[in-house]
């Protein structure tokens, strides 16, 4: 049984994300392994033991200010919690960035969970838009060596979209989530785009993310669930994987 809890799925949800989470329903249904989806939004509690896998998309910053004080403030404790146990967090966009330590919108600091050794601030330049490739790397297996940091890494293409007005900057204690092959990345200058620190993950791929990647649908599932990539059913992918193609030649690679 994969348990998946979407964080605001009524207000960080402008970027595809209910297609995100209906990838990681139907590629477990498809293999007989139980799903079960909960929500947490405003106001609401958030239980650290209860889920795998914690999912936050992408919003608007009116609304991006809203969920930044309620994360604080009502769940901050417990996603910790829950990353600690091994439990995967992903966060794109937005959701990245309400990861990190905080997102500066000119003369207003917005404080963001810390899961992330990260920092994120707007700047006067150009919006960052276009089609997007990174070359991910990301540890191969999902067991327990994998959970402490230590298994081998292997390289696998993302494609999707990105479109951000931020610019993320990584800390000491933040990997990159992968090395950008076509488009701008965190912030355009250092070539790398997101961030991951165990089974914590930030992007700026969306689009969606992952209907056009589905090897790393697989891999957050098999995460989540403390298990090996390869223990995983195979399934008949040619449509996803025409799909990924597409999204890898949109962007030049």
């Amino acid at each position: 049984m994969l348990r998946v809890c979407a964080l605001y799925p009524d207000l960080m949800n402008i970027y595809a994300d209910r297609g995100n989470l209906l990838v990681l329903e139907r590629r477990c249904l498809w293999r007989g392994i139980g799903f079960e989806l909960s929500a947490s939004g405003l106001g609401e509690p958030l239980d650290a033991e209860r889920h795998d896998l914690y999912y936050l998309g992408g919003g608007q910053d009116r609304d991006q200010r809203l969920c930044a004080a309620d994360l604080v403030e009502r769940k901050r404790e417990a996603l910790h919690t829950a990353a600690a146990r091994g439990a995967v967090v992903l966060g794109v966009c937005g959701g990245y960035q309400l990861l990190g330590h905080s997102y500066t919108l000119g003369e207003e600091q917005i404080a963001g969970v810390g899961l992330l050794d990260v920092r994120t601030v707007r700047s006067e330049g150009p919006r960052l838009i276009g089609n997007v490739a990174i070359e991910a790397s990301l540890p191969d297996g999902a067991g327990p060596a994998a959970q402490r940091g230590t298994a081998a890494a292997r390289d696998h293409v993302l494609a999707g979209f990105e479109n951000h007005g931020g610019r993320t900057q990584l800390g000491a204690e933040a990997l990159a989530l992968g090395r950008v092959l076509k488009g701008h990345g965190n912030d355009g200058r250092s070539g790398l785009e997101g961030a991951r620190r165990g089974s914590i993950v930030g992007t700026y791929l969306h689009g969606p993310l992952l209907p056009k990647n589905a090897w790393f649908a697989d891999w957050l599932i098999a995460r989540a669930l403390a298990i090996d990539p390869g223990e995983l059913a195979p399934l008949d992918d040619r449509l996803e994987r025409a799909a990924h193609l597409g999204a890898r030649r949109a962007a030049g690679v």
